[in-house]
């Protein structure tokens, strides 16, 4: 149950959108072996202006920042797998591999509230977070 925010310097179509938000969640499925319903991804437009980047890109229109809250407990072969997946299938949509960062934020099961209020670790998940 991955909480996902991707932010983008300029407008996409809604078509676009969709499909970054897809390409994401695609990846997530693969790799950290979340149930492909369980889609929690947010995406957010900004102005230039409010949304810096690094100098060195030349074509900072395509900067992307992927942030993900995760339950901690995948291992680094996952989330190698989930980074190169994510910049993959993005360039598959035009989005050039070097304008992507992705953050990855592992939170302990206990520190997320979930279903009606239930620590996520006292929760049958429905799925393995150890992979």
């Amino acid at each position: 149950m991955p909480s996902v925010t991707i932010e983008v310097r300029r407008e996409y179509t809604v078509e676009q959108e969709i499909a970054m938000i897809e390409a994401v969640q695609s990846a997530l499925v693969t790799h950290f072996k979340i149930p492909e319903k369980d889609k929690h991804i947010r995406f957010f437009s900004h102005l230039p202006h409010r949304f810096a980047c690094p100098p060195h890109q030349e074509q900072s229109e395509f900067y992307t920042q992927i942030t993900i809250d995760a339950f901690a407990g995948r291992s680094i072969d996952a989330k190698r797998a989930l980074y190169q997946s994510i910049v993959d299938n993005l360039k598959l949509l035009g989005i050039p591999p070097a304008y992507v960062t992705i953050v990855l934020r592992d939170i302990p099961l206990e520190n997320w509230g979930i279903r009606g209020g239930q620590a996520a670790c006292d929760v049958n998940l429905g799925f393995k977070v150890d992979v």
